[in-house]
């Protein structure tokens, strides 16, 4: 399978490039840049991979799938040429600036018959993984309140919007894994942090998503968080999962490390990073599972293919997208935004927002 790139700031060089690379049974083709430092350090870093300008050129090397990893802003539109060009095709998160857009993308890829996916690949964090595993077990009974929180301290993050937004950015994590979780969600709320006047793009947020199934998710994110939140707490009828910190993928990967590199070692937590089972007086470690950004790139292989879904669905990342419109809407407006028909994974719906 070739793969090309599109984009080699810090998602495409770090969070795309050492998977593709590493992604056995797979050529990484090359990235589309113009930027003379970029076409440097890919020299550098995967001397094999060629340097093109323009999409066009990536696609008439052949290229079995292209992944765009560019600022939202222009995101959409090369997403749409690639589907014009019936090339398979990775959008990064967050998948679009609003459910418009979002729609027109899915639209597109279904009526092209052109694969499309959008790399959520925190599904495959540690953390998350043991909570799907704790929640598939039943160890902590009916869940009752799911809080999963990233929070750091990034000042120079304040006011950014290549992403649109701490919201739209990395709140598309935290709402995807929430949807995957416990599905389909019928009221949200949100309060959104801005620290400088007229600042156009919010730095935090507070997010209470009532899933239809009874588990009310509280999400939150923020850039100016000097005392973080656990990263998750798991509260249910039999007991709590809480864990510390963040998945170590990210820092292996921005140390310039990758799977390929690392072999068992790549994803694996330390003991101290495990979690804890908590009940009454009972308090006990739980083993994380191994994180596996790979996963993503090896089941969009299998897809593309034939054996197997695409590793996100396209229409996932709409909902998540429907989500996060609503946020915006509550924060804006200070009221529950309540969805006429229940967002959840693979369901296409419309807002409704209505006072509460």
């Amino acid at each position: 399978m070739r793969i090309g790139l599109v984009g080699y700031g810090k998602g495409g060089r770090f969070f795309h490039a050492p998977l593709i690379s590493s992604l056995p049974g797979a050529t990484f083709v090359g990235v589309v840049t113009r930027s003379a430092e970029r076409r440097q350090q890919l020299a550098t870093e995967h001397p094999h991979a060629q340097p093109f300008d323009s999409l066009e050129q990536l696609v008439a090397a052949g290229v079995d799938a292209v992944v765009v990893s560019t600022p939202l802003d222009g995101r959409p539109v090369i997403v749409m040429e690639a589907i014009e060009r019936g090339v398979a095709v990775v959008s990064d998160k967050p998948f679009a600036a609003d459910a418009a857009q979002a729609e027109a993308m899915v639209l597109a890829s279904e009526q092209g018959n052109v694969p499309l996916t959008v790399y959520q690949n925190r599904r495959w964090d540690s953390d998350f993984l043991t909570v799907r595993k704790l929640l598939a077990s039943g160890a902590l009974g009916q869940i009752v309140r799911f809080e999963s929180s990233v929070e750091r301290y990034s000042p120079t993050s304040v006011g950014k919007g290549s992403g649109g937004g701490f919201l739209r950015d990395l709140g598309s994590h935290l709402v995807d894994q929430a949807l995957q979780l416990f599905g389909p969600v019928a009221r949200v709320y949100a309060e959104l942090d801005y620290r400088q006047p007229g600042q156009a793009y919010d730095n935090g947020f507070f997010l209470s998503l009532s899933h239809v199934n009874g588990v009310v998710s509280h999400l939150s994110g923020s850039c100016l968080q000097n005392a973080p939140r656990p990263r998750f707490r798991v509260s249910g009828t039999q007991g709590c999962y809480t864990v510390e910190g963040l998945d170590g993928q990210e820092a292996q990967a921005l140390a310039g490390l990758s799977p390929a590199t690392e072999g068992e070692r790549w994803g694996a937590e330390e003991h101290r990073r495990w979690g804890w089972f908590e009940h009454g007086a009972e308090r006990e470690r739980v083993a994380s599972e191994r994180g596996c950004w790979l996963a993503f790139y090896q089941r969009l292989q299998a897809a593309l293919q034939g054996d197997g879904p695409l590793p996100v669905a396209a229409r996932d990342a709409l909902a998540t997208t429907h989500v996060l419109d609503a946020a915006r809407q509550s924060a804006e407006q200070g009221s529950v935004v309540c969805l006429s028909t229940p967002v959840g994974h693979g369901i296409k719906n419309e807002l409704n927002s209505k006072m509460s």
